[in-house]
């Protein structure tokens, strides 16, 4: 099948793009421009509903204001069937300016996240990328459509990382706040069941957390993914470690028994015994296991050069300090999620040098976008004045998802829920955060994939070579050496 590319990465593209193919991908073009605008959340207010009794009021997708008093939202609510669930208002830093004449109206966004439980880490991180798009489109004057500024706001809904949650806090934005558009959760799994219910209501749905396809196989057409699919996690290090120096010859993988995970290890695998490395074996475990021990036991026997782990941060924290307690010394440590965040290294300290992780983006990237962040160092600068730290990922995943949406809210010149799914559906743009266009299962296979390494404490960008901020550091040290 013919590809066709046009990338800031041509060499490491033109390997990742033609395997692609080869598995039966689609053709891909990386083309386009569009204009997006964003700005967020400053203070916060508390007050106590019941999940259980509890209604929330039912507002309009678009509220009118005047513009002495408008102010973006972001409603936060605990789901529980048993207890009261505290919800919290932000307010933006600055509110957008109402035309001339005018009122400005607010359009809400409803999304359901993991803001507690086992994956509150990256959905913290999410919300924050989120948070930040708010702010910026309303400093920035608010989004626009149909001759109409909106101040633009998020309703949030805590689903505790529990997928089954996330479905029913779907619905309750839908049919009881009213909400026609939405930023989706984090992960797989809970993506999975609230994309459901999207399309149940042919609800309009982006999000940016969750990389399994089988999200996408099920012929859903209100669904959309702004980051790159599962199988490249594992794919962008087995490339990179197949061009070290000297070259890995064995690997063992770790998957964690969850969709996204499973996916990211039989690509990786697939891709590693097709670039002459010998699979010593690959080893599923629970989700969120608490002790790994004798899983990294195992690897260890193995004596493979690398190992790589696709599973979340709360894993990944548990492989390390096994591997540190059982003097378990592959040549490299590669991880899909985990490394990247803040955590990982406030954790784990200097034991987390030398780590590999996929990234789905960096401010090392050299991206031109016509969204109001642009860059990518654009929106880092923007982020660590926000948050006071730097950005990881899952925060550019997270702006990327209301990029997106207002691309297509600006290209429909509606927020009409049809009118911006099918303008969603044809959305070819560059952004901060690189290329956003949609296959027909609503998967952006035009986005790639970044390796980063922690050398000193720090993230290091290290592959692919034409944006890398300096080479990996290999092989790891042993752990007596260190």
């Amino acid at each position: 099948m013919p590809v066709s590319y046009a990338s800031p990465f041509p060499g490491w593209s033109r390997r990742r793009l033609l395997r692609m193919a080869a598995s039966g991908a689609a053709a891909i073009a990386v083309v386009g421009l569009g204009a997006c605008g964003g700005s967020a959340a400053a203070t916060t207010a508390a007050s106590v509903t019941s999940a259980a009794s509890t209604s929330p009021a039912a507002a309009a997708a678009t509220s009118s204001a005047t513009a002495a008093s408008s102010q973006a939202s972001s409603a936060v609510a605990s789901p529980s069937a048993a207890v009261s669930a505290a919800a919290a208002t932000t307010k933006p830093a600055a509110a957008a300016q109402a035309p001339a004449g005018g009122a400005l109206e607010t359009l809400t966004f409803g999304a359901p996240l993991g803001l507690s439980g086992p994956n509150a880490v990256e959905g913290k991180l999410t919300k924050n990328g989120y948070d930040l798009w708010v702010k910026v489109v309303n400093e920035a004057g608010g989004l626009k459509a149909g001759g109409k500024s909106y101040t633009v706001a998020i309703k949030y809904y805590d689903d505790a990382s529990v997928p089954d949650q996330s479905a029913q806090m779907t619905e309750r934005l839908i049919t009881q706040d009213k909400i026609t558009l939405l930023f989706g959760p984090y992960g797989s799994a809970p993506s999975f069941q609230a994309s459901s219910v999207a399309e149940k209501y042919r609800v309009p749905m982006v999000e940016g957390n969750g990389a399994a396809e089988n999200i996408f196989n099920r012929g859903y057409k209100y669904i959309f993914a702004t980051l790159s699919p599962a199988k490249d996690y594992g794919a962008v290090m087995i490339d990179m470690a197949s061009h070290l120096n000297p070259k890995p010859a064995s690997v063992v993988i770790l998957s964690a028994n969850d969709s996204f995970s499973l996916e990211v290890g039989v690509g990786a695998e697939a891709l590693a015994k097709q670039d002459g490395l010998t699979v010593a074996f690959h080893e599923k475990y629970p989700a969120n296991a608490t002790d790994l021990s004798a899983v990294v036991t195992k690897a260890k026997q193995a004596n493979a050069d690398v190992m790589l782990n696709s599973g979340h941060l709360p894993e990944s924290l548990t492989i390390m300090k096994a591997a540190k307690e059982l003097d378990y010394n592959p040549k490299l440590f590669c991880f899909t999620v985990g490394p990247t965040t803040p955590d990982f290294v406030t954790t784990l300290k200097q034991s987390a040098d030398y780590v590999v992780a996929s990234s789905q983006w960096t401010d090392a990237e050299k991206w031109q976008g016509a969204d109001v962040f642009g860059t990518p160092k654009k929106f880092a600068d923007l982020y660590q004045k926000e948050y006071g730290s730097a950005p990881d990922y899952h925060a550019a995943d997270g702006a990327s998802v209301g990029v997106a949406m207002q691309a297509a809210i600006e290209k429909a010149n509606s927020v009409d829920s049809q009118a911006v799914r099918d303008a969603l559906a044809k959305l070819d743009i560059t952004t901060f955060y690189g290329p956003i266009k949609f296959d027909d299962r609503g998967i952006n296979t035009v986005h790639p994939m970044a390796v980063q390494q922690i050398q000193q404490g720090k993230l290091v960008t290290v592959w692919p070579s034409e944006i890398a901020e300096g080479p990996p550091q290999y092989p790891t040290p042993a752990w007596s050496k260190r």
